[in-house]
């Protein structure tokens, strides 16, 4: 029997966000307020309402920022120093953007946290694979380091130079090659803002299949190299199934084209999977072709309290039993998540207070049968007790405010002090209980522990956070996080090359047989197998 949503009573019982007249069609997915042309990207983290990440560090305070080395234990590999007749040959492949001003310089040598900060003196912006092919050939053959950089929104101090190398910018490499309107396929410059290609397809009748907080300022190259998840993970999978092909120049300047734009292509070893996810490692990725799913024209957002963790994870298996394939996002966040997006950005709660809230998105082609699956969905939750109370929004603006409360929690991390990040993935069942334990493992020497994230694909965001950065807290926090992580058989999140937080920590690796695999794809380190600065006596490279 069809179930009818009682919409009279909805109407009552929720404070819905529905505005009377508005179009389920207005939805923006990317959420933009102000996007320039792909051609100028600077101004891009203008006045949207989300968080920008990547250029939010003022440049004035960047010395305040402790230098890697003073803060972990790495040492320089023996790598060339950088000299008047290399900054000559760069200024001749590069013409114009060699940048050694050392306030223009401030910026990228600190990461977006603030937690770590290099002291390169070189900046080369190339504007083309070849460009960064013959830096990458020169740098190989004289034995410099190379630090390649894109939007620098990364969480684990892996996007900014640990020492004094050359940072590769693929900021300037912004350009779209092609776009095809029938089979959705992007092809566009690794240096491409997430958010600015989002408006371009979706111009175009397509959306994105991934989508990120950080949207607004990091650059699509890097989201590969990460091979970062995102809130578009639970409808559109990982970026291993939707790039389709790659343009990678090698730590030697060789360029490896495997920028192909079909589904399905079964010559020899697909050798792209080797760069997404390799963070940095075996090459800079410098164009990607990605395929583009069409954009949905019914899209409503809910955002709901649950009474305790077990009954988010019943409202999210009722909800994937219910809504099926129009389920697109399946978000929560805790109670002192809520608190840190209203202290400090004003934000409001738009449900009574609750231990925990989730934010269902869904996502379809028919507005009169998403609202019907949606509204049988929201009654069952609610008779059932796995909800007590909640609000809809199916209009842009509403859409936008709720995802906001979601989004801007890093934002909100950040203005509460020094913050300590994890990024778990974990057995739905045991995700949210390492929260707990460490709320009473660390006590008042914390100011505050928080957890949210994906649930789609068992994604724990876990932040603590103190007033400043403290050497004992650390302590404390690892390895016991890691040891926590791996005993539930879970797994640490990397978002970047294997960088300065994971130095002479083996539980952080993988499994034996799978870190040895590693490192024979891998190769030697340096200019002369991968672009890796780092050395210590635990791991003779990274």
């Amino acid at each position: 029997m069809m179930c009818v949503p009682r919409w009279p009573v909805w109407l009552f019982c929720w404070r819905a966000a529905c505005v009377q007249g508005a179009s389920v069609r207005q939805r923006m997915w990317a959420g933009p307020s102000r996007i320039p042309e792909l051609g100028g990207l600077r101004g891009v983290w203008g006045t949207s309402p989300l968080v920008r990440r990547g250029s939010s560090s003022a440049s004035s305070r960047a010395p305040e920022v402790t230098l890697t080395p003073e803060r972990y234990p790495v040492r320089r590999l023996p790598f060339s120093v950088v000299s008047e007749d290399d900054l000559a040959a760069l200024e001749h492949i590069v013409p114009g953007r060699v940048i050694t001003d050392p306030e223009e310089l401030e910026a990228p040598n600190v990461d977006w946290l603030r937690m770590v900060r290099g002291s390169s003196k070189v900046l080369l912006r190339p504007r083309t694979t070849q460009e960064v092919a013959h830096i990458l050939r020169y740098c190989h053959e004289r034995n410099l380091a190379v630090n390649p950089q894109g939007g620098n929104t990364g969480m684990v101090g892996g996007s900014t130079p640990v020492f004094d190398e050359i940072i590769v910018s693929t900021a300037l490499m912004n350009q779209v090659l092609s776009f095809h309107d029938v089979s959705g396929v992007l092809v566009c410059q690794a240096g491409c803002v997430l958010e600015a290609l989002s408006q371009y397809v979706e111009e175009r009748g397509f959306v994105m299949p991934l989508d990120l907080g950080a949207k607004g300022s990091c650059h699509i190259g890097g989201n590969v190299a990460t091979n970062a998840g995102g809130l578009r993970f639970l409808r559109y999978g990982s970026l291993r199934g939707t790039v389709l092909g790659l343009e990678v120049v090698l730590a030697n300047g060789t360029v490896l084209n495997c920028l192909t734009s079909l589904r399905k292509d079964n010559t020899g070893y697909d050798l792209k999977q080797l760069f997404i996810g390799s963070e940095g490692t075996l090459g800079v990725i410098t164009a990607v072709s990605i395929l583009c799913p069409p954009k949905p024209s019914a899209v409503n957002v809910a955002f709901l309290g649950c009474p305790g963790f077990a009954e988010v994870l019943q409202t999210f298996r009722t909800c994937r039993a219910m809504l099926g394939e129009i389920l697109s996002a399946f978000e929560f966040m805790d109670a002192e998540c809520m608190k840190l997006v209203r202290l400090h950005l004003g934000l409001s709660c738009p449900v009574q207070e609750s231990p925990f809230y989730v934010l269902v998105e869904t996502a379809g082609s028919g507005p009169g049968h998403d609202a019907e699956k949606l509204g049988c969905f929201l009654e069952q939750v609610l008779d059932s007790g796995l909800v007590t109370d909640g609000t809809l929004g199916s209009d842009e603006r509403r859409i936008k405010m709720l995802w906001a409360l979601r989004e801007r929690i890093t934002e909100a991390l950040s203005c509460d002090g020094y913050v300590y990040k994890y990024d778990l993935s974990l057995p739905l069942d045991r995700l949210y209980d390492l929260v707990g334990d460490l709320r009473a493992r660390l006590g008042p020497s914390a100011k505050r522990v928080v957890g949210y994230g994906h649930l789609g694909d068992g994604n724990l965001h876990l932040n603590v956070t103190a007033e400043t950065f403290s050497a004992s807290l650390l302590g404390t926090l690892e390895p016991y996080v890691y040891e926590w992580t791996a005993g539930q058989r879970g797994q640490r999140q990397r978002r970047a090359r294997p960088g300065l937080q994971e130095e002479g920590r083996p539980w952080l690796q993988q499994a034996p047989r799978g870190a040895a695999a590693h490192e024979a794809a891998q190769g030697p380190p340096g200019p002369q197998g991968h672009p890796e600065p780092l050395q210590d006596a635990a791991h003779p490279h990274l």
